[in-house]
């Protein structure tokens, strides 16, 4: 697919300052594919030409330090627009790879791509697993490891704005290959698909609650159940290039993903900046947020700190490279690991009280901790509430129990060492006695589904409930009958379960949620009326030799054609076939479409774009109508030159979930555009095997190219 690209998101779309737009440029000529596969030595930063098929059409530069030890780190490095590789170097990436000996790799976008040589974050043929810019950058990572001895558990992605929205995209796609991400100025994993969404994404922000965006990551490689990468999220509060509502809408994203709580389980002050650090059961932080205040737009770096044990300085200031006296680079290296520094948790224990203890009054609440380095503080819980922190030996606080309600409550401690690693203790109930008689009941409201929705599939059932003592528990019911229950939101918050809808009978049923609190009172939210639809067939669509096996279809321009994918006898394939004679030219099938709860779209394509000279373009899309056209897959090529798929290509679980349970139409159009010869350029595609229905389902059983 190298080449079908075009210039897009200008400067216009971004206000100027594009996702990192700046005044540094690369020459715009593409990417060589030279047989030696090494070219032109830039600075510090040596030119690859040739690591794979390079669908992205992108440029690869690396840096490679001497004397690298066996089973290095790799860390890829992503610029913003207009940037080139050699600017973002100067955040200091390729100073701090030296001492710190690890291997670094620039993707350099190319003004054929996109006008302002921004990343395409809002293409989905660029952002989705195994295809365009995402596909080249993952090869790129691919190259480095069969020539150079890099540890594949130590390969991390960092990016600067655009280049921060696809760190997102790198690391929602390839959890399998990339360990860590850090995201400077970013936009979350498929906030937009369109560069109309790209707007809305980078200026208000887009809201979505943790499980929507969740959800967008998990569908970016459906049958992945490894582990996810622990995510660095940084972003200016002046920013009015990207607004920094997106730095709450990735944490939301990422905790999600990797099944913690939305409430930080450390807070402090670095440099000055606000940290928050979200931490799994165990302590290890998996997601980490800067919040820079007063810093608009750009990587924060600090030419005055010298990187530990060297005279080498964080970076040099300059577009988009902001010299604000905080180094990042040194602590997002400091998260990934590449420090070589601590990272051994310490262990910590409740000594006392004892497990099914019962207390009144004054109680001393102990706890034992140890460090190979030291530990630097111990700090206790209560109901999962901050109760005290200890920062020496003996690690211990007076708990007034008597201010406590009568009851059992919970007690944890968590420890801490100079290198932020983190251990918790295993959980500690006791009876509380002669305390408060908490005679106050818990408020709780149903907020997700809301009142006369049409349900199918797997449903999260969302509450929202707060105690003046603490939430012990949320119960959801479905007819009264409860069907779960969700403890994991902490005293107050949001709690949630998912619903099978197939367990309960196609028609109308009532939800309601039930919270407590530890003394056992309890309050129930408003009931809700929804409706479970049946479940959905799906749309599925093989063209028999008599035409489509669906009604409703309207060919313009398409035509029913011997080459089927399926190698069945009788069956057929659409072809659209449009030829530009100095003018543009569309041809459009299309079809409308039930769409089930989180559609997913997959089809198969051939295709030949072929552009006769400079100013011709050739491209096909297929767009989802629901009143408005939204690209939601596209090949294009620009410029002379032609885009081949000879053999059918699968295109899989494309995302609808933005349309779901609406009424569409479906559209594939191919469109060829030239004013300067007359029938030599030209688009032509074949469509077969058309799956529409709910992610994860019998439709998308995968059928062998024939």
């Amino acid at each position: 697919m190298q080449g079908q690209r075009f210039g897009r998101l200008g400067c216009g779309l971004l206000a100027v300052t594009v996702l990192g737009c700046g005044p540094l440029g690369m020459p715009e000529e593409g990417p060589s594919t030279e047989a030696s596969g090494v070219a032109e030595v830039q600075s510090a930063l040596t030119q690859v030409t040739s690591f794979g098929t390079n669908p992205g059409n992108l440029r690869m530069w690396t840096h490679v330090p001497a004397s690298m030890p066996a089973n290095a780190p790799l860390v890829v490095a992503l610029h913003g627009c207009t940037q080139s590789a050699a600017a973002y170097a100067a955040t200091g990436w390729t100073a701090l790879a030296d001492p710190l000996k690890f291997y670094v790799v620039y993707p350099e976008q190319v003004s054929g791509n996109n006008s302002t040589s921004c990343f395409n974050w809002f293409e989905p043929g660029d952002t989705a697993r195994g295809q365009g810019e995402a596909l080249s950058i993952k090869q790129m990572v691919d190259h480095m490891k069969a020539t150079y001895s890099i540890d594949p558990g130590r390969v991390f992605v960092t990016g600067l704005s655009a280049g921060g929205a696809m760190t997102h995209v790198m690391a929602a796609t390839y959890p399998d290959v990339f360990a860590g991400a850090a995201v400077m100025a970013g936009i979350p994993y498929k906030c937009a698909t369109s560069m109309t969404g790209g707007f809305s994404c980078m200026s208000p922000g887009v809201d979505k609650t943790p499980t929507a965006w969740r959800d967008l990551v998990r569908g970016a490689f459906p049958s992945y159940t490894g582990a996810y990468p622990r995510v660095s999220i940084w972003h200016g509060t002046s920013d009015f290039t990207v607004k920094n509502s997106n730095l709450t809408e990735g944490v939301e994203q990422w905790t999600a993903v990797h099944g913690i709580d939305q409430t930080e389980d450390l807070s402090e002050t670095v440099a000055g900046y606000p940290h928050k650090v979200y931490t799994d059961a165990a302590g290890k932080a998996l997601v980490e947020s800067y919040s820079l205040t007063g810093m608009g737009h750009g990587t924060p770096i600090d030419p005055a700190f010298r990187f530990p044990g060297t005279t080498v300085a964080c970076g040099t200031a300059g577009a988009y490279v902001l010299d604000t006296d905080i180094c990042s680079t040194w602590y997002v290296a400091k998260f990934f690991g590449l420090d070589s520094s601590d990272s051994v948790a310490p262990t910590v224990s409740l000594s006392a009280p004892g497990q099914g203890s019962t207390v009144s009054g004054a109680v001393q609440v102990t706890a034992t901790a140890s460090d190979n380095v030291g530990v630097s503080r111990v700090e206790f819980f209560i109901d999962n509430a901050l109760a005290s922190s200890d920062p020496s030996a003996p690690y211990a606080f007076t708990w007034n129990s008597n201010t406590a309600t009568n009851g059992i409550h919970a007690l944890v401690a968590r420890a801490y060492d100079a290198a932020g690693n983190t251990a918790t203790s295993s959980t500690v109930t006791v009876t509380v006695t002669g305390g408060v008689s908490d005679t106050t009941a818990p408020t709780v409201s149903l907020t997700s589904p809301t009142g006369g929705a049409s349900l199918s599939g797997t449903v999260t059932l969302i509450a929202n409930a707060a105690d003046d003592r603490g939430v012990a528990k949320v119960e959801f019911l479905v007819d009264g009958a409860v069907v779960g229950q969700d403890v994991s939101a902490g005293p107050t918050g949001l709690f949630e379960f998912n619903w099978d809808t197939a367990s309960s009978a196609t028609g109308t049923h009532t939800l309601q949620a039930r919270a407590y609190d530890a003394a056992g009172n309890s309050a129930a939210s408003a009931s809700v009326q929804v409706a479970v639809a049946p479940a959905p067939v799906g749309f599925t669509e093989r063209f028999s030799a008599n035409g489509p096996d669906n009604a409703g279809w309207t060919l313009t321009g398409w035509a029913l054609d011997a080459s089927d994918q399926t190698g069945s006898t009788g069956s057929k394939s659409i072809l659209g076939a449009a030829t530009a004679a100095f003018n543009t030219v569309t041809r459009t099938a299309s079809v409308s479409v039930a769409l089930p709860a989180n559609p997913r779209l997959t089809y198969w394509r051939k295709l030949d774009l072929s552009c006769a000279n400079t100013t011709a373009s050739a491209a096909f899309r297929v767009i989802v109508n629901d009143g408005v056209d939204t690209v939601v897959d596209s090949a294009v090529k620009s410029g002379l030159g032609t885009l081949t798929e000879a053999n059918w290509t699968q295109r899989a679980e494309l995302d609808l979930s933005a349309f779901a349970n609406k009424n569409v139409t479906l559209k594939f159009v191919v469109t060829v555009t030239d004013t300067s010869t007359n029938n030599l350029s030209r688009a032509k595609a074949w469509v077969d095997s058309i799956r529409v229905g709910p992610a994860g389902s019998s439709a998308f059983t995968t059928l062998s190219p024939q």
